[in-house]
């Protein structure tokens, strides 16, 4: 029978990147993935800053990005396209070392994570694979699946497996686990359309229209694609409304029948949902399989992946032995602890983003849906910390931006799935750094001391997904810092970054 360290129950973006990421740190890998191939029409359509650094780590960034759009931002306008809140997005490259937001078409991010595979050895990718039964015991997971090609049932072994297998999760079913409701789950029609030649009125923005009869969104995509997210009102036969005669109606306040081809139409329930348990003994959740949003943040496809960088070098670090007994439990524990809050967290701002727009948009409405809103009706990006875990002090588990080393290459470039400490040299001097800790300063990075001020400290340790163990002020501070970094780096087999 095969052994693997980690079974991997699905091949989309979520379970691709994890498999990637584990692929680097020498794991042994399979993903098992229903389908023959992956889905060939728009699904997400944005990603931000955060994950196109995890993209960076892939070795894919260099390639997806000019196959991206800029986001220019999202505005929400009333009935007669009065402007009830802006919320623009930076359009520089940020902290993170790319522009803050993209917008693209998820078969070219597909095929790329799926093409860089063939890197990875050690990673195996079986398709048209139904897997149906996994068994856990003291020593690991039994796996039995039906391979569709040969219809054989085939037996695998693993130390771990990660259900990155969507909302009708087989690997959550198995857990056992009820999900955490906050209330949204309404029916809406999503259009993907082609244009024939470009059509600048429609615009670069995303638009939500606060309309009290139909709400809807419009988003700008790559190159001509274009898409309209449309309510379905209550009683309303969802095959009748997705037919194209009477899409063109609905689309008539922006597009043309002989403007546009349409590609794709179908209606789905958006639902706000997070699983109450992301982790039982061997078998964890990743992605849709333990949490579903509302699109109106454009956070979907971006939480998997998030999901899948906090939980790479946790499962890398006790598959390859470096923390073990009670110490790996806790590590593994950690997953749902701090990913579980800043899941909740973006969910529930797109649930008050979806309030606003079914409120038909009034300013008391924007009030109530979000009270964080100022008198100038901006809405800024949020960027919530992850939960209680493994770190220390007020300002653990913050994303840290990415200081370009004295060559000018990104500091993840030289040191991918390391642990860094980005410190002032005087700070640093004479601390007693842990075996496989790199060390970034302003005398070997040009903005290190920026990325410092930022977070208004003069010391901080950073995991190897990029977030803050802690931070440090004193010599004493920083030693007692140090002494929680795991003790041991993780070994990794490292193809080119791009």
């Amino acid at each position: 029978m095969d052994a693997f360290d980690v079974v991997i129950s699905g091949y989309g973006p979520t379970g691709a990147t994890l498999a990637h990421l584990l692929g680097q740190c020498g794991l042994r890998v399979l993903v098992l993935e229903r389908e023959s191939a992956a889905y060939h029409l728009p699904r997400a359509v944005h990603f931000d800053a955060e994950v196109m650094r995890v993209l960076q780590w892939i070795g894919i960034a260099d390639a997806m990005e000019p196959l991206t759009a800029r986001h220019p931002g999202m505005r929400f306008v009333d009935a007669a396209g009065r402007l009830l809140l802006d919320w623009p997005r930076p359009q520089e490259v940020g902290p993170q070392g790319w522009r803050s937001n993209f917008r693209f078409h998820q078969p070219d991010l597909e095929r790329l994570l799926r093409g860089g595979m063939a890197a990875l050895p050690n990673v195996t990718v079986r398709t048209r694979c139904d897997l149906f039964l996994v068994e856990e015991d003291s020593e690991g997971v039994t796996l039995r699946y039906e391979d569709m090609a040969r219809g054989k049932v085939e037996r695998v072994r693993a130390q771990y497996v990660v259900g990155c297998d969507g909302a009708r999760s087989l690997i959550r079913r198995f857990i056992d686990t009820g999900m955490e409701d906050y209330g949204f789950h309404e029916r809406w029609l999503v259009v993907d359309v082609i244009l024939n030649r470009e059509k600048p009125e429609l615009g670069d923005h995303s638009i939500q229209y606060c309309v009290p009869e139909r709400p809807a969104t419009y988003v700008r995509g790559p190159g001509l694609r274009r898409r309209w997210e449309i309510t379905v009102r209550p009683g309303e036969d969802a095959t009748d409304i997705a037919r194209p005669e009477r899409v063109w109606e609905l689309l008539s306040p922006w597009l043309k029948p002989e403007e546009a081809t349409l590609e794709r139409t179908a209606v789905y329930v958006f639902h706000s949902l997070v699983a109450e348990d992301w982790r039982r003994r061997r078998l964890f959740l990743a992605g849709d399989a333990c949490h579903q949003t509302p699109p109106f943040m454009g956070q979907g496809m971006c939480a998997g992946i998030r999901d899948a960088a906090n939980l790479y070098w946790k499962l890398a670090l006790v598959c390859q032995g470096k923390v073990q007994g009670t110490a790996a439990e806790a590590l593994l524990d950690s997953y749902e602890s701090e990913r579980k809050p800043n899941a909740r967290e973006y969910i529930q701002t797109a649930v008050r983003l979806g309030g606003l727009i079914n409120t038909a948009g009034t300013e008391a409405a924007l009030r109530a849906a979000l009270p964080a809103a100022d008198g100038s009706a901006r809405m800024e990006s949020i960027a919530p910390p992850l939960g209680p875990g493994l770190g220390r002090g007020d300002k653990a588990g913050h994303l840290f931006g990415q200081p370009r080393m004295a060559d000018g290459a990104l500091m993840d470039q030289a040191l991918r799935h390391r642990w860094v400490l980005v410190a002032e040299e005087a700070l640093a001097a004479g601390a007693d750094l842990p075996a496989g800790l790199a060390l970034v300063t302003p005398a070997t990075s040009a903005d290190a001391a920026a990325h410092l001020a930022r977070l208004n400290t003069r010391a901080a340790v950073l995991r190897p997904d990029r977030h803050t163990l802690g931070t440090a002020e004193t010599p004493a501070e920083l030693a007692a810092l140090l002494a929680l970094v795991l003790p041991a780096p993780i070994d990794t087999h490292e193809p080119e970054m791009a």
